[in-house]
């Protein structure tokens, strides 16, 4: 395939490169599954950049537009895992019917939105790539996973585990990728050597950690373990 990458008059072959992804205990993946309590493949997401060394030239992708959206509904960020190109600015409406304190405190963006009540929203804008694990200072069960890219080349692994990047030019890049399984404590992604050719437009199996249905063991904001719901507070829903 031959496509235009720019109006400089670059002409440049391209691939879609396909690939799929497993978790490297598919029996304990696929039980988990069948209880419902989680499925089979993790939220996966991989994205490339130029190795070390490559000839490869990309443009950077500019901020998303409109604004994404992570949502706080029931007690969850939707959706759980959100991809977003660096300048992007991320939107926090809280659709609950009460108070919710969104914060950060990993490598990717360091925020705290403080309480904010039913119907209200706040913003971040996510500069740098990284990737930034969301919780609540509230609701220990809330989390979601921001991971904001420097490239137009990345994708989130559907719900069989397949994955496909499109338009990718011929070159050596390297392949970063994400699961959920990886958790706060291990957020560096995993990185592997891959070129892209006429013969080589595969990721082949990217087996990832399995996800174990819990949630992702966290402090809150404080780096203390989370106080018990006070039924008198307004900040806290009465639990019925």
């Amino acid at each position: 395939m031959i496509v235009w990458l720019s109006a400089i008059g670059v002409c440049a072959e391209t691939a879609t490169v396909r690939g799929h992804v497993e978790p490297e205990h598919p029996t304990e993946a696929k039980k988990a599954g069948a209880k419902g309590e989680k499925k089979a493949i993790p939220d996966t997401v991989v994205w490339l950049t130029p190795a070390p060394g490559s000839d490869v030239q990309i443009d950077s992708p500019k901020p998303a537009v409109p604004n994404p959206k992570l949502v706080q509904k029931n007690k969850t960020f939707e959706p759980r895992v959100l991809v977003v190109p660096a300048g992007s600015m991320v939107e926090f409406p809280n659709r609950d019917p009460f108070f919710h304190n969104v914060f950060s405190l990993f490598e990717g963006k360091r925020f705290d939105l403080g309480l904010y009540e039913a119907g209200s929203s706040r913003a971040v804008r996510f500069e740098g790539p990284g990737i930034s694990y969301i919780f609540c200072n509230i609701h220990p069960e809330m989390n979601a996973v921001i991971i904001t890219v420097a490239t137009p080349f990345y994708a989130i692994a559907e719900h069989d585990g397949e994955i496909s990047i499109t338009n990718v030019p011929f070159g050596r890049y390297t392949m970063h990728i994400w699961s959920e399984g990886m958790g706060p404590d291990n957020g560096k992604p995993m990185v592997k050597d891959i070129t892209v050719g006429e013969s080589s437009t595969s990721f082949g199996t990217i087996r990832v950690p399995t996800a174990n249905g819990q949630h992702m063991a966290h402090k809150n904001k404080y780096g203390r373990d989370y106080d018990q719901p006070k039924p008198d507070s307004s900040v806290y829903e009465q639990n019925r």
